[in-house]
């Protein structure tokens, strides 16, 4: 299963990597990573898009299925029935979102193990770890098993290097900006008898907010900055996507009560 993955998802991401590095017309580790980044994210643009589509729609039938939660809550049969029929009416399906994220995880997983364990240069020869030349495909193995590769990005940012303040509070400020997107916007009605459990359940939200920032920035400080890089055009990049479907959605609604 290991030598399965290693060929479909790890060695195709890691000979992509090098071979921007080597090609582009600057060689230029760091923009390499963000090329590499941009590939992965627009190969995953359809299943993210279904994904956020799906949240999107649960967001806007969450209040409709807290009134069944509360109409049915003596019978979980009743409440099942009324729950699929509510989803057939908004035309949602419940595993829709289901699908996407399990096409992404392995390309997520395999990005972290190319920048974690394939991105290793020796400090002195600067030379690529000859434990990962075999994951080169041959014209790039030859290549690099006496090229060298130089870990600084536009002239400044040590990309092997750790403890990088800067790019960790960019992580965790676009984080945080991509959490505020992921948040449901929308409150329950303030006669819902539950509205105490709702306001646990939005307390707990509000603190994941600052939670899951400073948890990505905390990472970032104390990985390679590459993998902060990495972090910081993946957020960007879905920030964007966010953005771009929430003001489409917002311009079909504006289109729909038009007489």
């Amino acid at each position: 299963m290991a030598h399965l993955f290693n060929e479909i998802f790890y060695r195709p991401m890691f000979n992509l990597l090098i071979a921007l590095y080597h090609y582009l017309p600057v060689h230029d580790l760091g923009i390499a990573i963000i090329g590499l980044t941009v590939v992965i994210l627009l190969f995953l643009f359809w299943p993210s898009l279904v994904q956020i589509k799906s949240s999107a729609a649960l967001q806007e039938i969450q209040p409709k299925l807290k009134e069944l939660q509360l109409k049915h809550k003596d019978n979980k049969q009743e409440l099942a029935a009324a729950t699929m029929a509510l989803y057939k009416e908004h035309k949602f399906n419940p595993f829709s979102s289901c699908l996407p994220l399990l096409i992404q995880l392995p390309f997520i997983f395999a990005m972290y193990q190319v920048f974690i364990g394939g991105l290793k240069v020796d400090a002195t020869t600067h030379l690529l770890d000859a434990g990962q030349l075999p994951n080169l495909y041959g014209h790039l193995r030859d290549l690099y098993a006496t090229m060298q590769i130089s870990t600084m990005s536009m002239g400044f940012l040590d990309l092997s290097a750790k403890h990088n303040v800067y790019l960790a509070l960019i992580v965790g400020g676009t984080q945080y900006l991509l959490t505020r997107l992921l948040s449901p916007k929308k409150s329950p009605p303030k006669d819902v008898p539950s509205a105490k459990d709702e306001s646990a359940t939005t307390m707990a939200l509000k603190q994941m907010n600052y939670i899951t920032p400073f948890t990505f920035a905390f990472f970032s400080y104390i990985l390679p900055a590459g993998i902060s890089l990495y972090y910081v055009t993946w957020n960007i990049f879905q920030i964007l996507q966010r953005q771009w479907i929430a003001r489409k959605h917002k311009t079909v609604e504006v289109k729909e009560v038009k007489p």
